[in-house]
């Protein structure tokens, strides 16, 4: 925001999404396309923040620089700046650039993900918890559980007296039986 602010860009003409670059899905990115026209400039901070996906950062480029006929600058890589080097050896070295950190940005976004599920399985070899705490059973549990696998009520009206969803007594009946085993 401080990047295109110094610009001067109105607050008016700024798109940003608050989720991941992981594709071009995104509310503000479909609205800033639609109000892009020919001979507009588009200011971005980084290639990374117009996306995280190789394949889709260039089709992205080439359907705004192209099809659309805008100009596009990269504000931290001035040799992404499509209002220059318009002739051949211009557009072939802005293509470079633009293939090379399209690959460092997907490259990027692989490695968080990879770093991500090494933490959560380093979590989880110490023993953390993930997602909230079961609740308590209720305190008929017990009994209507016995009555349950005794057939004298069915599974259903087991979840009904234990006020619980039919899956979640299922479940927790299970969780039950191996912790009675385990004993």
């Amino acid at each position: 925001m401080i990047a295109l602010r110094e610009k001067n860009i109105p607050e008016k003409n700024i798109y940003m999404d608050k989720q991941s670059g992981k594709d071009f899905e995104r509310p503000q990115y479909k609205k800033l396309v639609r109000h892009m026209k020919k001979d507009d400039l588009l200011y971005i901070k980084s290639i990374d923040r117009l996306g995280r996906n190789y394949g889709e950062i260039l089709e992205q480029w080439r359907i705004l620089t192209k099809d659309k006929g805008i100009d596009i600058v990269v504000l931290d890589m001035p040799l992404l700046d499509t209002r220059r080097g318009k002739d051949l050896m211009g557009t072939f070295l802005a293509d470079i650039v633009l293939q090379v950190l399209s690959f460092v940005a997907e490259n990027e976004r692989t490695n968080i993900r990879q770093r991500q599920a090494e933490g959560i399985a380093a979590a989880k070899a110490r023993g953390v918890r993930f997602g909230r705490p079961p609740r308590p059973l209720p305190g008929n549990f017990r009994s209507v559980y016995r009555r349950w696998k005794e057939r004298k009520i069915t599974c259903t009206a087991a979840a009904r007296e234990c006020g619980m969803a039919l899956s979640t007594f299922r479940y927790r009946a299970a969780v039950y039986e191996d912790a009675v085993q385990q004993c």
